[in-house]
């Protein structure tokens, strides 16, 4: 290679890389709608390969099709749930000083039960400050989500026209042997239906199980604690524990022992080895996700999608570990 064709080409690998990392900084905010569209192109290609190449319709027809029917299975049961978070969190009760004088209320109960003074006023005000800045952030970012999902169903639909043309092209950016890239594109395959599928699936079981054992026993705001229940659920081993213990404690403070009891009783033997259960089987069923990876995938998702990014990121770290893993493999090794 001479030296002007080796200026071309290292001057065409600067200018790729940089509008690459212009157009990946610009395209951010709408990575989740994105990343959406590719997660539901992977679980609906079972059904696009049959509808195409076995039963030979047109692609145009069974990209609308697929969509549709993803609207209705995934986008409208999605937008429901958050729909009815919100206007759960519409209804509670959002005063700093009534928010600081029942956790002062909590406070005293474990002092005056204990003999230790757990929290100071300070700390519970910067308690509360938190958690307000949270759900200020979680309703700012309603917008983000709403355009989010137009851009998902966008992209999905021309993701479901050009399929074939796409996954030849990444196919060949693939910098992996042809054995090795089979192996990647299963792999891939796994990981999404593992996240995509299974930590829904896990959340909505145990928060319905949860929400069962709150209405049963009493537990004030049963539906808002089960919702809560739902989220807790992506963290392994802690999980669920995070919800019904500190509401065993907080009935045991107030001398309500039965309902304390049963509560606890029923989060030792139900909801966590119904956890327990559900795991085993979707590890078994799907790709075994290390539960790290789940736990710092929830935090990054959080951080760069928002509220999808319960799904993606987990996603999004469990690719990263398997493009290093074959790396490894492939060049190293």
């Amino acid at each position: 290679m001479t030296e002007k064709e080796r200026y071309w080409k290292y001057s065409l690998i600067v200018i790729v890389l940089a509008l690459g990392a212009l157009l990946f900084f610009e395209l951010a905010p709408y990575l989740s709608g994105i990343l959406g569209a590719f997660t539901i192109y992977i679980m609906l290609r079972g059904q696009l390969i049959y509808l195409t190449e076995k039963r030979r319709m047109k692609r145009s027809l069974v990209a609308i099709l697929l969509l549709l029917e993803s609207i209705l299975c995934f986008l409208i049961p999605l937008s429901l749930f958050v729909w009815l978070v919100l206007t759960r969190l519409e209804g509670i009760n959002l005063d700093e000083a009534a928010l600081v004088s029942s956790a002062q209320h909590v406070a005293d109960l474990v002092q005056e039960k204990t003999g230790y003074d757990v929290l100071v006023k300070d700390n519970i005000t910067s308690a509360i400050n938190f958690l307000t800045q949270i759900g200020q952030s979680f309703m700012a970012g309603l917008g983000s989500f709403v355009m989010n999902l137009f851009i998902m169903v966008f992209v999905l639909f021309f993701m479901l026209l050009g399929g074939n043309k796409m996954e030849k092209y990444t196919y060949s950016l693939l910098p992996f042997s042809d054995k090795n890239k089979q192996y990647v594109l299963r792999e891939i395959n796994l990981i999404v239906r593992s996240n995509a599928l299974g930590i829904p699936l896990l959340a909505l079981i145990q928060g319905g199980v949860a929400t069962i054992g709150y209405l049963v026993l009493g537990v004030p705001n049963a539906f808002f604690f089960g919702v809560i229940t739902c989220f807790v659920t992506i963290i392994p081993m802690l999980g669920t524990g995070l919800v019904w213990f500190p509401l065993s404690v907080y009935l045991a403070l107030l001398g309500d022992w039965p309902q304390a009891i049963g509560l606890a009783a029923y989060g030792i033997i139900v909801i966590t080895n119904v956890d327990n259960l559900i795991r085993f089987i979707l590890q078994k069923r799907m790709a075994d996700i290390h539960p790290l990876i789940t736990i710092f995938g929830v935090f990054i998702g959080l951080s760069l999608f928002g509220f999808l990014g319960v799904i993606f990121g987990p996603l999004l770290l469990s690719v990263f570990v398997l493009c290093v893993d074959m790396c490894k493999k492939e060049y190293l090794d």
